[in-house]
């Protein structure tokens, strides 16, 4: 159950948020158990997990657009959401987006200024109470117009639209826009709306430096509640006052860990799942001795057992019974002491990357394994004089703000995009690997492919209703074959990565979340085990767990790694490699 007050009813103390006991799940599959928190004004709460836990299901819970299963959720304040995607209708503009996020500040404006004119008109002699009515009446209207800072609304939605880089012109329609400008004219109106209860779902995922730090600011000083679903390390040490860790605990339920840095939370939840590993490596090896003493007995009562010659009859029966008894009192007492473990969440496989083709004048140190010098997009990238070139192990960072052009470098450097004009030289036996900035989209994570030619990676294809992962990554791996660019000796198991699970990997792509379906776009991208690896805004969508976990093997594989990205941690993380700055 949701309760909701309309934001002029509410004392901006009395704004809070509460779960309680929250579930939510479908026939055969629960998604969510024992969700309990409550947040108060000033309360910042970070939303981890793993991909598939519920995030932004717990997201749609709390803004009312989803009934939980059982459990409670309480809304005092106004509301409002970003979701990931956000779906266009008609002939909507832009311009309609801020009217809407600014329609409470209008109406708290008109409603200050009606109180002003009640105020006035109440005659000197009036009986006191009609004077302390109005009164009443303007001081009210005086506490919502300042906290929704009305006076200031339509310069705030300015400056929120500028500042994360969406577009200003009040007339552009948003079906015209990409998804990633949609996105940042939502977030903008939104900021500038001021709810009282602000819910996020990935906010930076489409945010250059400024946006981000824009919004860090935002945050940082807003009065009211905000709940963020976020795979961005940096704003979960910049802004949360608490992260709600989704991810199973050893009971079943999320684990809510209070005021503290994203290191000090890792640390926590590392130990913690050393502490369920080691738990249910030792309930595994119990299981494994009580079936086995359970044998031994059971055999021992068919076979090894026989009455002494010339013994009653009733004996043996009798002997038998004690047997089974015997028996039955240490299986009551090997399970009365059982604990049952679920099975602990996935780790990340990377697979062993080769630096180097089959002998050719790479190994010999002549030529670089990939190669773009003075490329030229039209409209979207122009580097005259700028050579870019990868080495066996090498490593490049790719920077800049939105529409800098890094998208289509790195769609250059794999072939999916062609340039009018430069260079691009690929050696003979090189393998690429491209996981793109939208390769979790539906019609992306088919796995389905187009044909290409070797040094070139196969353009993605839409899928069939109800395409399995499983069916899908052989498609690509059967496109990639036709196209000179795999090797079957290298092939790369989907099932080994410990992206997926075996069951996620059986579902159709299109049940599967954004963040499950941007694993297995990686896991395309690793499947022809490639020696160049181009990655754009690999964090995307991804678990933090699965973050640090990637960042660590990216550092150490052997594959040339090309990763352009604004996620300030993850930049942090790989100083020291060599930095296009576009």
């Amino acid at each position: 159950m949701s309760a909701l007050a309309p934001a002029s009813t509410v004392p901006a103390a009395a704004v809070h948020l509460a779960a309680r006991d929250v579930e939510v799940g479908y026939p055969g599959r629960p998604v969510l158990r024992g969700v309990t928190f409550r947040a108060g004004p000033g309360s910042r709460i970070g939303l981890v997990g793993e991909n598939g836990t519920g995030k932004t299901t717990l997201l749609r819970v709390l803004a009312g657009e989803l009934a939980p299963t059982s459990g409670e959720v309480r809304v005092v304040g106004s509301l409002a959401t970003v979701a990931q995607e956000l779906e266009v209708s008609g002939g909507a503009t832009v311009g309609d987006l801020v009217e809407e996020a600014l329609a409470a500040a209008r109406a708290a404006a008109a409603e200050l200024a009606a109180a002003h004119a009640a105020m006035d008109a109440v005659a000197p002699d009036a009986r006191p109470e009609v004077h302390d009515a109005a009164a009443g009446r303007l001081a009210r209207a005086l506490a919502m117009a300042e906290r929704l800072a009305v006076w200031d609304a339509d310069r705030r939605a300015d400056e929120a639209l500028t500042r994360f880089g969406a577009p200003r012109d009040t007339g552009r329609r948003l079906a015209e826009l990409s998804v990633g400008e949609r996105y940042r004219v939502r977030l903008a109106c939104r900021i500038a709306q001021r709810p009282d209860v602000l819910l996020l779902d990935e906010p930076t995922n489409h945010l250059d430096q400024d946006g981000i730090e824009h919004l860090t600011e935002e945050l940082r000083r807003w009065p009211g509640v905000v709940v963020i679903v976020t795979h961005d390390r940096q704003l979960l040490d910049d802004v949360m006052t608490a992260i709600l860790d989704l991810d199973p605990s050893m009971d079943g339920r999320p684990t809510l860990y209070g005021e503290s840095s994203y290191a000090t939370y890792r640390f926590q939840r590392t130990q913690a799942l050393r502490r369920w590993r080691a738990r249910y490596a030792a309930e595994r090896k119990r299981a494994a001795t009580l079936a086995e003493r359970l044998d031994d007995a059971y055999e021992g009562l068919s076979d090894a057992w026989r009455p002494p010659k010339g013994s009653q009859g009733h004996r043996r029966a009798t002997r038998a019974r004690i047997h089974v008894k015997a028996a039955d009192r240490l299986v009551q007492r090997l399970e009365a002491t059982a604990v049952e473990v679920p099975v602990p969440p996935l780790e990340l496989a990377f697979p062993d990357l080769p630096a180097l083709p089959p002998a050719t004048d790479v190994a010999a140190g002549t030529r670089p394994l990939l190669e773009v010098r003075g490329v030229r997009v039209p409209g979207r990238l122009d580097l005259p004089g700028v050579r870019v070139d990868l080495p066996p192990c090498g490593r490049l960072l790719v920077t800049g703000p939105n529409g800098a052009g890094k998208s289509t470098l790195l769609a250059v450097l794999a072939g999916t995009v062609l340039s009018v004009r430069g260079v691009r030289h690929v050696a003979p036996g090189v393998r690429l690997g491209l996981l793109g900035q939208d390769d979790d989209a539906d019609d992306d994570a088919s796995g389905t492919s187009h044909a290409a030619s070797p040094g070139r990676v196969p353009r993605a294809s839409g899928a069939a209703p109800g395409t399995t992962g499983f069916d899908a990554y052989a498609a690509h791996a059967l496109a990639l074959l036709q196209a000179g660019a795999l090797d079957p000796e290298r092939l790369v198991p989907v099932a080994s990565l410990g992206l997926l699970t075996e069951e996620d990997l059986d579902r159709p792509l299109a049940e599967l979340s954004v963040g499950q379906r941007r694993r297995f776009a990686l896991a395309k991208a690793l499947l022809a085990a490639p020696h160049v690896l181009l990655l754009d805004e690999p964090t995307n969508h991804l678990s933090v767990a699965l973050v640090d976990e990637l960042t660590e093997a990216l550092t150490a594989t052997s594959a040339a790694v090309v990763v352009a990205t604004h996620d300030r941690a993850l930049r942090r993380d790989l100083d020291g490699w060599p930095e296009l700055a576009l």
